[in-house]
Formats: structure tokens, C-alpha cells, sequence
């Protein structure tokens, strides 16, 4: 077992002493998963708080400025994986504050068009580099082949949890 030393491996030996019978590999890797992103999102959301937005509200209006343009409120709940009831409240919010304008469809009037506006991208423009930053930190304790190596089996196995590559049955 690797990481002899982390939380998860302290869980893993409890089970393996209740349990000896199981096998706990799974549970060292999905167990890790999930520790690490728990452990990224809190220091990642530090500048979102800073700029009073929460992770959600940052994740559509990076929705936006990676697009480059316009997209509907459904287009928006798409890009972001969430459900439109979310997506509809958040918009709301960072309309009122500024950060992205409404424009109506001439086709469809139940149709919106957003963008983001100058402050938004200034917003989202200002936060990236910070957030780059952190990343570029935390994965320095690894070699550029093991970030690399990193990326691709988490690539694999996000592939295969969308669904892309086969579906996973218990």
C-alpha cells in the first residue's frame, strides 16, 4: 500500500483489521480521489471567496469566457453539469452583480443569449492566473512524466465514469 502515511491509509488499516478479508484496493485509490479534491477545492475557492463568488458561480462564467461566446441558459447548464433550476438562480445573481448580460433571442423570446460583461471577464481573467498558480505548486512535489502520467490515467478512468468508453456496472 502506498501513502502509509495519509489519512486514507489509516482508514484502509482500520477496515483491513475489521475486514481482513476485503479488498481494500479500490478504496486506497477512490478514497485518495476524493481526499485530494476535497483538500484542492477548499484552497481553490479561497480567491472565489475573495471575489464573493462561489464555485458554481465561477464555473459558468468560465463557462462563458473559455467559449468565447454567446450561450443559452441550457447551453450554460451543459458546460457546467448542472441542472437548469441551479443555472437559471445563478445567472440571477451574477446578472445582478454585473458580471454577465441578458440578450433576448429575436426568434424566440423565451430564448436569453449571455455573455459575459467587461467586469466579468476582468473577474474571471484576474482569478485564473491565481488559481494556475496553486495548481502549478501542488503538483510540483511530482516529475513532469508523473503529472503526465497522472493526467492520463485519471483521464481513462473520467472517461470511462462519463461513460465514453464502455459504462461501469457493479
Amino acid at each position: 500500500m502506498s501513502g502509509e502515511g495519509d489519512t486514507v491509509a489509516s482508514v484502509v488499516r482500520q477496515w483491513r483489521a475489521v475486514h481482513p478479508e476485503l479488498n481494500t484496493g479500490p478504496m486506497e485509490v477512490i478514497g485518495r480521489i476524493n481526499r485530494c479534491s476535497a483538500l484542492l477545492q477548499q484552497a481553490e475557492d479561497a480567491p472565489l471567496r475573495r471575489a464573493g463568488l462561489s464555485r458554481a458561480e465561477f464555473d459558468l462564467l468560465g463557462a462563458l469566457r473559455r467559449t468565447g461566446h454567446e450561450l443559452t441558459p441550457s447551453e450554460l447548464a451543459r458546460e457546467t453539469f448542472s441542472s437548469g433550476a441551479a443555472v437559471t438562480k445563478r445567472l440571477k445573481q451574477l446578472t445582478e452583480r454585473g458580471l454577465i448580460e441578458r440578450r433576448g433571442d429575436t426568434r424566440d423570446r423565451r430564448v436569453a443569449h449571455l455573455r459575459l460583461t467587461d467586469a466579468g471577464r476582468d473577474l474571471v481573467d484576474g482569478i485564473l492566473p491565481e488559481q494556475l498558480a496553486y495548481e502549478t505548486a501542488v503538483l510540483s512535489v511530482l516529475a513532469p512524466e508523473g503529472q503526465d502520467h497522472l493526467a492520463a490515467l485519471l483521464g481513462d478512468l473520467l472517461s470511462r465514469l462519463e461513460g465514453r468508453t464502455g459504462s461501469v456496472h457493479t
